[in-house]
């Protein structure tokens, strides 16, 4: 938490007129400036700034404050995360009650992005590959675009900045091994990576000397996290909030091009899917969120997983995926921006996109398979709101009803018994089990990350959306409270407890997906050779007493 004292010292070296006159064209009328108000349309300026009262407000639409206010309500940002943004404008040291934030923020991701983007200038490779990809000049500097030479000329400059080699590792541009360092952005074109409140946090690196590696993103640090982070969101969040609709992509490339077509709402995720880290972030202006993926096998899945998560979550929106080899910078390049418009527009609904996703992975003509695909159905249906439910009950009955299964089958609880079947049946115990495992969120935040490396919130067959709710801290939905305040419900109180609990689960979950890859047919000989050997060899582990990694 940042110290009073610190904030109060921040307050008396702000400049109402600076700060919003850095977003706002000001003109002086008398004592004060007037614009026109950043926070709603208007075309005669009623929004007036007083530098002798330090604080700004609009006369047409009442919004006012002072300079940290303002920040953010601009900028779409918290309270610290706001007087982070003013400090480091300011160069301003705040000051943490718990210490471990009271040292300066390091200068050096800064100042190599400077070097890099200087040296893109003369690397005539670098340039070519960016005009071959159709990006402006004007892109190159509003993302930052630079290159990174050779890993020598990196330590090199890092020591004339009279920056530490500790330092530099720390914030991850350094690497060290074999009691050598080295950079770890090689012969690549770079793109600095921000924070919400745009802090440079990491960088990604494209090579254009045949690395084996097409792409890299810096590595884990107490500043960096992938899975929280998406790229440009701090060009995107302005356009996000305004038009309430979000698009993420899968690249720094798709982001440039798009932005560079007017879709200056447009992200990326950073080499990894959209994970449970990212929904926070997510949620801030409660945005339409479009999904654009590749339609190769992996992008696919990635917006399989995506989509379970954000229906879970309770996120409207829907996915594109993208055919014939193109990707929204290809489409871009080659002129289709009102084609890619409507794309956007006419996004598949998450839930839909899932069910027929499941609908394509099983051979329906096989009545077991049928059997199968109806019971994932159902069991992903039931990790949404109940009226949720009932509406894609009837998309799920009709898709089958025509493959000679009764709509009356499609039916939570409602389907024969069936040792084989447990996503079919209403079960108590098991209820009670996942009940239990979001009361161990509530009162053992200490296990949930024992708990997230071998269980995904999809797994989940009951209490999904309760799940992913109380892992982002939403302990005032009335589900979450009603779970905390139900002395039936038992936690699990410590590690062993967890494993064991999570042993027995997961040996149940694996045994039926080892079941569903048998009963596949459409699926090679090589893919079900990989899924069966990769299932029993989880199995046999959670059989030996270990517990296995979700995403192994």
């Amino acid at each position: 938490m940042i110290t009073q004292d610190s904030i109060e010292a921040l307050k008396a070296r702000l400049d109402i007129v600076d700060v919003v006159g850095s977003y706002v064209e000001l003109k002086k009328a008398g004592a004060n400036y007037k614009a026109p108000c950043p926070f709603h349309d208007e075309k005669s300026p009623s929004f007036v700034v007083s530098p002798s009262k330090g604080i700004y407000h609009c006369f047409g639409c009442g919004a006012g404050g002072d300079s940290i206010k303002f920040t953010m309500e601009y900028e779409k940002l918290n309270y610290p995360e706001a007087l982070e943004k003013l400090a480091d404008n300011y160069n301003f040291t705040l000051s943490y009650t718990d210490n471990k934030h009271n040292k300066p923020r390091s200068q050096v991701m800064d100042k190599l992005n400077e070097w890099y983007q200087n040296l893109l200038t003369s690397k005539q490779t670098a340039l070519s590959y960016i005009k071959e990809r159709g990006i402006y000049e004007s892109s190159v500097e509003k993302f930052g675009i630079g290159y990174a030479p050779e890993s020598d000329a990196t330590v090199n400059y890092i020591k004339s900045q009279l920056f530490s080699m500790n330092e530099a590792v720390d914030m991850g541009v350094v690497g060290y091994d074999g009691g050598r360092n080295f950079a770890r952005f090689i012969e690549r074109i770079t793109f600095p990576i921000h924070s919400a409140n745009g802090s440079i946090v990491g960088f990604g690196g494209r090579t254009i000397t045949g690395h084996q590696a097409k792409y890299v993103n810096s590595p884990e640090t107490a500043f960096f996290n992938k899975s929280r982070l998406l790229y440009a969101y701090h060009h995107a969040k302005q356009t996000i909030h305004k038009t309430k609709e979000i698009i993420i992509t899968e690249g720094y490339l798709d982001v440039i091009m798009l932005h560079q077509a007017g879709f200056t709402n447009a992200v990326a995720t950073l080499g990894t899917a959209l994970t449970l880290e990212h929904l926070p972030l997510l949620r801030k202006g409660e945005p339409r969120v479009v999904m654009a993926y590749d339609g190769d096998k992996a992008g696919r899945a990635a917006a399989l997983k995506a989509s379970r998560l954000l229906s879970a979550g309770g996120f409207n929106g829907g996915v594109v995926i993208f055919g014939d080899g193109l990707d929204p910078a290809d489409m871009v390049n080659n002129g289709a921006v009102e084609e890619l418009a409507t794309m956007f527009r006419d996004a598949k609904p998450f839930i839909e996109f899932v069910l027929e996703e499941v609908l394509s992975l099983y051979d329906l003509r096989d009545p077991k398979a049928r059997e199968s695909c109806m019971q994932e159905g159902i069991a992903y249906l039931k990790t949404l709101s109940p009226l949720l439910q009932e509406n894609y009950q009837t998309f799920l009955a009709s898709r089958l009803g025509g493959l000679g299964v009764s709509p009356s089958l499609v039916k939570f609880g409602q389907a024969p018994a069936n040792k084989n079947a447990p996503l079919m049946q209403k079960n108590t115990h098991k209820d009670m089990w996942e009940l239990s495992l979001i009361k161990t969120v509530l009162e053992h935040p200490e296990l949930i990350d024992q708990m997230l490396d071998a269980l995904d919130p999809s797994l989940l067959q009951f209490h999904s959306r309760e799940f992913l709710l109380s892992l982002e801290g939403k302990n005032d939905e009335p589900s979450i409270m009603a779970i905390a305040v139900d002395d039936q419900i038992k936690s699990l109180k410590d590690e062993e407890s967890l494993k064991n609990e999570l042993i027995a689960f997961l040996t149940k979950h694996y045994e039926r997906e080892l079941r569903k890859v048998n009963m596949q047919t459409a699926m090679s000989f090589e893919q079900k050779a990989f899924y069966i050997r990769k299932f029993r060899g989880k199995i046999s582990k959670l059989k030996r007493g270990e517990l296995v990694a979700f995403k192994d």
